[in-house]
């Protein structure tokens, strides 16, 4: 989209919500430049009712002043069929004069409308996918530099783990603590201080503290999540101890390669797990999973559940001279 030729039509699809934005903000900046933005633009909420005709004679209309017209369709999720069939007719020979921008949060590639735009040429279609959760602190660190900062690592580990995985919401949040901070650099300690912790708690954060040893931020992220959950968070501690013995051995054997097809799951759900198995000593982790028996007679008999459990999950995160 920033090079001299723009295609006729884009579809920007996924629900990221700040690339799309950008994208949107870049044709609109580069419209605007002409000075003639107020005539050549046409912004359009799809789930708002609109006929498929007044939409196909504003794509079909020329610019005036400018060397490209733009009708931005926002929300085209779920086009009634005439507005749909109307656009793929259209898409099959666009105006060479309008720049026709679909806006969706998913739209299947088998639909037509999606093809459509996917015949005009590969760039047409721009993928807004939702980053997974461990992609989001090194995409916050290149969107903090849109607002004139940077943002440590362990800052932006904190801002998702407190805001949420909303890149709206991650974005908003870069703003204020640029602004309030009067800094070129965002530590952890400005978004402690200024970030209020909206985002549920997940228990994948805790099993990755424990994971990490970190022992002052297992105990902190235990004590934000659902009270008596105790059985479950044992359950999949196990599972997460489990899961590091067999990286663990792998990794002796030189095989560390083996594990995400091993354990049978995708790659980047075990991106860390040879990393963190390091921290321990095969007997460390071992003696983790004979502990549980006892853990788990205390939480189905014990009113003192938190304890046992707090017990056994900091004797596994706190480090030891045994690692090997």
């Amino acid at each position: 989209m920033a090079s001299a030729t723009l295609l006729p039509a884009y579809l920007l699809v996924g629900p990221d919500e700040v690339k799309r934005d950008a994208a949107i903000d870049r044709l609109v900046s580069r419209l605007e430049a002409s000075g003639m933005a107020t005539f050549n633009l046409d912004d359009r909420d799809m789930t708002k009712p609109q006929e498929p005709d007044e939409i196909i004679a504003s794509l079909c209309t020329f610019p005036m002043g400018s060397d490209f017209r733009l009708v931005i369709l926002r929300s085209c999720d779920h086009l009634v069929k005439a507005m749909s069939d109307a656009l793929v007719s259209y898409l099959a020979a666009p105006s060479p004069d309008t720049v026709c921008l679909i806006v969706a949060d998913a739209l299947a590639r088998n639909t037509r409308l999606y093809k459509a735009v996917a015949k005009i040429d590969a760039k047409a279609v721009i993928d807004c996918s939702a980053k997974k959760r461990w992609e989001l602190p090194a995409y916050v660190q290149g969107m903090a530099s849109r607002h004139g900062v940077s943002i440590s690592s362990a800052a932006a580990e904190e801002l998702v783990a407190r805001a949420g995985e909303s890149t709206r919401m991650l974005d908003t949040q870069l703003k204020k603590l640029a602004a309030m901070t009067g800094s070129s650099s965002i530590e952890l300690a400005d978004v402690e201080r200024y970030v209020v912790r909206t985002a549920e708690i997940k228990p994948w954060d805790f099993l990755d503290a424990v994971s990490a040893r970190d022992v002052a931020r297992a105990l902190e992220l235990y004590r934000l999540l659902p009270p008596k959950s105790e059985v479950r968070l044992l359950s999949l501690l196990l599972t997460r101890v489990r899961e590091l013995i067999v990286a663990k051995a792998l990794d002796e054997r030189g095989q560390a390669r083996e594990l995400a097809s091993t354990l049978g799951v995708k790659d980047w759900q075990v991106k860390n797990h040879v990393r963190w198995s390091r921290l321990f000593s095969m007997d460390e982790l071992v003696d983790a999973l004979r502990s549980a028996v006892e853990t788990e007679c205390a939480l189905k008999g014990s009113r003192d559940s938190e304890i046992a459990f707090t017990t056994w999950f900091v004797s596994i995160a706190q480090r030891s001279s045994r690692v090997s």
